[in-house]
């Protein structure tokens, strides 16, 4: 089947046929409506904080920090731009490591001692352009992502170094796991929560409101949440899976007091994915059931919410009232997780259209928004709904199947569409991301993280030459 770009249909009802055709139930209104009775002008109310709308901004990794972990201009510009977005939620902002060896990449954000002073610059820089441009800061909700990325470190280079929950049968072939010295002890796992412990009391002195204790997207704390075959405290049972973040909430909780903690959860996830002949993606062969997806329903390609429901039964008697919900991995199944028209320069071709995985997604939200109505709620996959993200955004807040609209992508490209959604602006379709992944291809090749074809600080850089001639010799289009 040839896919459909959004940009081409140009109607809500041509979009809407299309859904049908492709099997995307998404629903979506006509009229974006302004003012406090809008749906995403709607105040939400937490704890001691009433957030005027309903969007939020998603925590991203933006390659642009310096060798040992300090933000860098770029990485400020991308801060500023979160704060004009109009957004309230700032859920996490970006992806911080807790340490050297849990980095994703030579240039994320480490929180030591040493860099302190500048992460808590980047609030700053936040809130000081929200100033500039919005009423009130009185109702911004900041927090930090803090994360260990355990099966795709890369700290010092391109090359990965990682350490992992779990000996996987086909991701430690995928990604160059071939003995147990890659596996965490239970006492490395215990040390490496004390760093949890140390980077949340830094995370507060800087004046965050809260801390994400990630769980998502193949890194370390999702890792563990499918560690069915590690023996020990951490794997085996679901209680024993899920005691990392236990023993995270614990320590924040000891050494952190009055900090308030969310989680950015994978709720759920498939087989690993790759290119077949024809370079559409197909999943990894795996004889019987699949165990190693948390939310998997056995089959690797299809889900069941049972075990996620548990999790969220978790946070809440941990005192945990915040989730934020992605899919899968974007190092396994991007299809997933990222939805998008043009794959990364390590991806494969599409095998869905990715109106279908913006579905998937509000769809796992949904039900799990229903499990827990007086949670805070965040929904991610927006992005690729382009032209149509108001109108879906304003019937998922409306029939109450997620609180706020996550934003990732779309915010590098057009950083005030939340905004200019609220005031009724139309919006600017020279702006709109139309995911042509040149923000992930660019960091796969050591490349910093931006929108460039789109924002022209990208587009003028030498950097923009190199991504081209990169995605020229692997064929990608866009």
């Amino acid at each position: 089947m040839v896919y459909k770009r959004v940009a081409q249909l140009r109607t809500l009802e041509q979009f809407q046929a299309y859904c049908e055709e492709v099997g995307a139930d998404l629903p979506a209104e006509e009229t974006i409506e302004t003012g406090e009775t809008a749906p995403l002008a709607q105040p939400y109310a937490y704890k001691d904080r009433t957030f005027s709308n309903r969007f939020s901004i998603l925590p991203m990794e933006g390659w642009d920090g310096t060798a040992d972990g300090h933000p860098t201009d770029n990485t400020r510009r991308r801060w500023e731009r979160f704060g004009i977005s109009g957004a309230k939620l700032i859920w996490g902002g970006e992806a911080v490591a807790v340490r050297h060896d849990g980095r994703a990449n030579a240039k994320q954000l480490i929180l030591t001692e040493d860099t302190v002073d500048g992460i808590a610059d980047l609030r700053q820089t936040l809130i000081s352009a929200h100033a500039d441009n919005f009423d009130t800061t009185d109702d911004l909700y900041i927090g930090l992502q803090l994360t260990h990325s355990g099966r795709f470190c890369r700290p010092n280079t391109k090359d990965l170094e990682p350490r992992v929950a779990y000996r996987h049968p086909l991701l430690d072939k995928k990604f160059n796991v071939d003995d147990d010295s890659y596996v965490f002890t239970d006492d490395e796992v215990d040390e490496l929560i004390a760093d949890f412990g140390k980077a949340a009391v830094l995370a507060q002195q800087c004046g965050y409101d809260f801390v994400d204790l990630k769980h998502c997207h193949g890194y370390l704390g999702h890792e563990f949440l499918s560690a069915v075959d590690r023996d020990g405290k951490y794997g085996g049972s679901f209680e024993n899976r899920t005691r990392f973040l236990r023993n995270l909430v614990a320590t924040v909780r000891e050494v952190a007091p009055g900090l308030d903690i969310g989680v950015r959860l994978s709720a759920m996830d498939f087989i690993p994915f790759k290119p077949a002949d024809d370079t559409i993606g197909t999943p990894e062969s795996y004889e019987g059931n699949y165990p190693y997806a948390f939310g998997g329903d056995g089959t690797g390609v299809g889900y069941d919410l049972n075990e996620p429901k548990k999790f969220l039964d978790l946070m809440e008697e941990l005192d945990i009232h915040m989730v934020c919900i992605t899919v899968g991995s974007p190092y396994y199944v991007p299809h997933i997780q990222r939805p998008a028209m043009f794959p990364p320069s390590d991806g494969y071709q599409l095998l869905e259209d990715p109106l279908v995985g913006v579905a998937r997604q509000i769809a796992v939200t949904a039900e799990l928004k229903q499990h827990k109505p007086d949670m805070l709620v965040v929904g991610s996959g927006y992005s690729y709904l382009q032209d149509w993200l108001p109108n879906v955004a304003q019937a998922v807040v409306r029939q109450g199947l997620t609180d706020f609209v996550g934003l990732g992508r779309m915010v590098l490209s057009y950083p005030d569409l939340p905004a200019d959604v609220l005031s009724g602006k139309k919006l600017q379709r020279k702006h709109i991301c139309r995911t042509f992944s040149d923000c992930t291809t660019a960091p796969r090749n050591g490349m910093v993280s931006g929108c460039y074809p789109l924002d022209p600080f990208y587009k003028e850089t030498a950097e923009y030459d190199k991504l081209m001639a990169i995605k020229k010799e692997n064929k990608v289009t866009s």
